[in-house]
């Protein structure tokens, strides 16, 4: 049925876009126009024109969470899309057990991440944490850390931890794609001899490639927005090793009260993670359309 005056429906959308505009659309026009200012939240607006840019393309700081940021993409790519497809996989093969490996699996994704943040805190404590203390009691006190204090693992660290929460949710994601794979075509693999890791490899993984580009989509655009594990673990410590975009300009805005300069790299970071994800999903498209799929 068609609405029986054109206003009808925007009537509808009305409180929704109202809603979405003051929540989103406003403060996202006010970080624009905070960023070409100089204030520190209470005081006088001064206009500063691109001086906040400028200073943050020259901060060696700001570019060096960027390659910190990086690298935890790369790490959590592995140890979350990767172990998350290797999981679902374990699990799809599984005869019987397979929901209670699925819920102990996917609750650490269910955790605050401020609650699994402190946990850590504790496993990596140097004087009574567990790492350490498991190290200890089977011979291997050499590789004993200081593990969020030494500038070699801090990083490395964080990663794991964001391992740990994270492949549950990827698991469920690839879980849920292998079940919509005709089962007629695994069973005709399994007659003509194909084991479970070849039909896991061979035919699984290459019918849910949709999903596993959504999978890393995600992956890559949640890093750049990472920020609770890192503030609350090392607040981007130690010498700044850990230092990632969003605890530097939350820093910047919340400690030193530069509200323009934390607003210029709010800025830059987001034009960055939109460029990032045009560009994958024009990869994306170009790589679907080159295999005729």
């Amino acid at each position: 049925m068609k609405p029986t005056r054109t206003a009808t429906p925007y009537l509808f959308l009305g409180p929704a876009l109202l809603v979405f505009g003051f929540a989103v659309l406003w403060p996202v026009a006010m970080t624009v126009v905070y960023s070409f200012t100089t204030w520190n939240g209470y005081g006088p607006m001064v206009f500063a024109g691109i001086d906040n840019y400028v200073k943050a393309i020259q901060d060696a700081l700001f570019r060096d969470s960027f390659a910190h940021v990086l690298v935890y993409i790369a790490a959590t790519l592995v140890l979350e899309v990767l172990v998350g497809l290797c999981l679902a996989g374990l699990v799809s093969a599984l005869r019987r057990g397979s929901l209670w490996f699925r819920v102990a699996i996917f609750t650490p994704v269910m955790l605050p991440m401020v609650v699994v943040a402190v946990l850590w805190k504790f496993v990596y404590n140097a004087d009574f944490g567990l790492l350490n203390a498991a190290l200890q009691a089977i011979g291997f006190e050499d590789l004993q850390r200081v593990w969020l204090g030494d500038t070699s693992t801090a990083l490395l660290a964080i990663c794991v931890v964001s391992g740990w929460v994270y492949a549950g949710f990827y698991m469920t994601i690839f879980y849920a794609a292998f079940n919509q794979v005709p089962s007629e075509i695994v069973e005709a693999a399994r007659l003509d001899g194909a084991g479970e890791w070849q039909i896991f490899r061979r035919v699984k993984v290459p019918m849910i490639r949709n999903a596993v580009t959504v999978a890393v989509l995600l992956c890559v655009t949640g890093g750049f927005q990472g920020f609770d594990l890192f503030y609350v673990m090392t607040n981007g410590g130690p010498y700044g090793v850990t230092e990632i975009p969003t605890t530097y300009l939350v820093k910047s805005v919340f400690s030193f009260g530069n509200v323009g300069y934390g607003s210029a790299m709010a800025v830059l970071l987001t034009a960055i993670v939109v460029v990032v994800g045009l560009l994958f999903a024009r990869f994306s498209r170009g790589r679907t359309e080159g295999t005729g799929s």
